[in-house]
């Protein structure tokens, strides 16, 4: 896996709306509010969200019956996991990557709301 540039059009494009949303909220509040605002910011943007998509597991060939559930996959082909913790630790990045190789392809953002300064919780990856 390798971080991505700076030079993402779209990623450029989710980031600046999760700004949006924490200059309006400021860091402090539950994940799920977090993750209302952000749907309708993006969705305000003409951005294609879906939201709590449910990514199959499959084990051993066998789809269980069960699924893991990205928080937020945009345009097909962004994930983006959301955090609002006091750190971003090492499962959680372990998580987002987890997700990336499951669903083969795309990038993925992690985003924690809970900084003073919102640029400081947001982590970019590819696969």
């Amino acid at each position: 896996m390798e971080k991505v540039g700076e030079d993402d059009r779209l990623t450029y494009e989710i980031i600046g709306a999760a700004i949006e949303v924490h200059r309006y909220l400021g860091p402090g509040l539950l994940e799920s509010v977090y993750e209302e605002c952000f749907v309708q910011e993006l969705r305000f943007r003409k951005l294609k969200v879906e939201q709590q998509y449910a990514l199959p597991i499959i084990y051993k060939g066998i789809k269980l019956n069960a699924d893991f559930r990205l928080d937020l996959l945009v345009e097909e082909e962004v994930i983006i996991e959301l955090k609002s913790v006091k750190e971003i630790m090492q499962v959680h990045e372990a998580q987002l990557l987890t997700y990336l190789k499951l669903l083969g392809r795309g990038k993925g953002l992690l985003i924690n709301f809970n900084v003073a300064v919102l640029k400081e919780g947001v982590r970019r990856f590819k696969i």
